[in-house]
């Protein structure tokens, strides 16, 4: 089974580019699963489904995404050879643009629009600087200037990245894409293996349930602001 991660900031289109991607492979019959991550709700298993593509929900609800991410995807990935998919796809919202969702060794996509702002790629951590292969879509909304003023910003943020052009609408571009899933990492087991960034540091009274504010109330994982 191959294997990819596919990140980005909420409605940036990670799933219509990935379904334009699969109208592409869709002759060769291939037997593709998606891993759906998200916050708090989403209809996408439903978008799924009408393209006959298997999905599974993870909600994390009051948890950090990413860790909520970290603690399930080996069981995922595991899921996935035991039903004998051909690819299997992690799909999350990058939903504080610092997330890491991205394992080493393992095809990486993060996925972003051009309608963010210019200054918006030095702007997103390691779901944009850590992956091999960056997503742009949108690029029919603006003109050919801020498409690449835009493309030269996601360049310096990530020098090493394939960077793709891709439609979600229409398609333009998925061909790419769609072999880059073809060609995603094969996976045996995760088991062992590592993120390619550590994840936000975390463990503060306010992410054991504490609400009042206060710095007496403030214990554990803190940072305060240097004001004069």
């Amino acid at each position: 089974m191959n294997f990819l991660t596919v990140s980005g900031p909420p409605s940036s289109g990670k799933t219509s580019v990935i379904l334009r991607a699969m109208e592409v492979l869709k002759p060769k019959s291939l037997k593709v699963a998606v891993l759906k991550f998200d916050c708090l709700t989403t209809d996408d298993d439903k978008l799924y489904a009408a393209y006959d593509i298997e999905s599974k929900i993870g909600l994390s609800g009051n948890l950090c995404p990413d860790h909520f991410f970290i603690s399930n995807i080996d069981d995922c990935v595991d899921w996935g050879i035991k039903h004998k998919y051909d690819i299997l796809i992690s799909e999350s919202a990058g939903l504080c643009n610092r997330c890491s969702p991205h394992i080493k060794n393992y095809t990486a996509i993060c996925v972003i629009d051009n309608l963010m702002g210019i200054n918006t790629p030095k702007k997103i951590g390691p779901m944009l600087k850590m992956a091999d292969v960056v997503v742009i879509t949108k690029g029919d909304i603006v003109s050919q200037a801020e498409r690449e003023i835009f493309a030269l910003k996601v360049r310096q943020a990530n020098p090493n990245a394939i960077i793709l052009n891709v439609n979600g609408i229409n398609g333009q571009g998925a061909g790419q894409l769609a072999a880059v899933i073809e060609n995603a990492t094969p996976v045996e087991s995760l088991k062992g293996e590592r993120i390619r960034m550590s994840m936000p540091a975390a463990l503060c009274s306010y992410c054991l349930g504490e609400t009042q504010l206060g710095k007496e109330k403030q214990k554990g994982n803190v940072r305060r602001m240097v004001l004069d």
